[in-house]
């Protein structure tokens, strides 16, 4: 554990270099915040309730979710891998002496600690900018449900990329891969559009997905929605994280064989 706490120490100072990130990662936060202010504004206009959310229940349930979005930032385990594995040096993370799925877990964690406090003050800040009456979730419980899935969540977007990192071994670009997954996250997350909106029959499909519990509903919970599904969320998720570590196990044995590193 103490060599992967030095790694996730590692990378949370090495984003220091990058401060553009930081003020770009903001300005994203706050523009999907605002994007949904003046889209739902125009909407609720007329009524006063849509999906079962108010104005300010709809917004704080996008202020909620954008941070979450925000904070998943895994995808660029994905890309470093691909890119590793095609210039070869991705010996560089086959020699040290930790798991290399645990490397860039730890990899992970650094970044996401880094932008929490970023992601949370441009959320503060669009509360008390707007007036905002920010919709929380009193019940202890529920909110320790929807922060142990949010946790479950990000590791299993971790394993997903980590998986499709290693899908380089075989088909080398796996560029469709990742904007298929792109799209689908888009779309099953409820970070565009919160699945409420979405018709019973296509809700109750998308609770099989793992997407359903990575963003979406942990944002319904601490909204004080959806309480009902708080436990079997946490089931499920845990249950797709087996399954994914089951499957990136079988493909590192598989594919890693191919791998003709030159250099570190």
């Amino acid at each position: 554990m103490r060599k992967y706490r030095e790694i996730a120490r590692t990378y949370l100072k090495t984003q220091l270099a990058w401060r553009a990130d930081v003020l770009f990662n903001m300005v994203f936060t706050v523009g999907r915040i605002l994007f949904a202010y003046l889209l739902w504004k125009v909407i609720f206009a007329e009524k006063d309730t849509i999906g079962g959310f108010t104005f300010h229940g709809m917004l704080s349930y996008y202020i909620i979710s954008s941070f979450f979005t925000q904070l998943e930032m895994s995808h660029g385990i994905s890309e470093e891998m691909a890119a590793r594995i095609r210039n070869g040096t991705f010996s560089k993370y086959i020699v040290i002496p930790v798991n290399v799925e645990g490397y860039f877990a730890a990899m992970e964690s650094g970044v996401v600690l880094f932008y929490l406090f970023f992601d949370f003050a441009a959320a503060f800040i669009w509360i008390f900018l707007f007036g905002i009456e920010f919709t929380l979730v009193k019940d202890g419980m529920i909110i320790a449900c929807a922060l142990a899935m949010v946790l479950l969540g990000m590791f299993f977007m971790v394993q997903l990329n980590f998986f499709l990192g290693i899908l380089t071994f075989k088909y080398e670009e796996i560029n469709t891969f990742l904007m298929i997954k792109n799209n689908l996250i888009a779309l099953v997350t409820g970070s565009i559009v919160p699945l409420a909106l979405f018709p019973d029959t296509i809700v109750s499909f998308m609770r099989f997905l793992p997407f359903y519990y990575v963003t979406y509903l942990p944002s319904m919970l601490l909204t004080g929605k959806c309480a009902g599904e708080a436990v079997r969320g946490i089931i499920v998720i845990s249950c797709w994280c087996i399954v994914m570590q089951a499957a990136i196990r079988i493909a590192w044995k598989r594919y890693v064989r191919r791998f003709d590193g030159v250099g570190i």
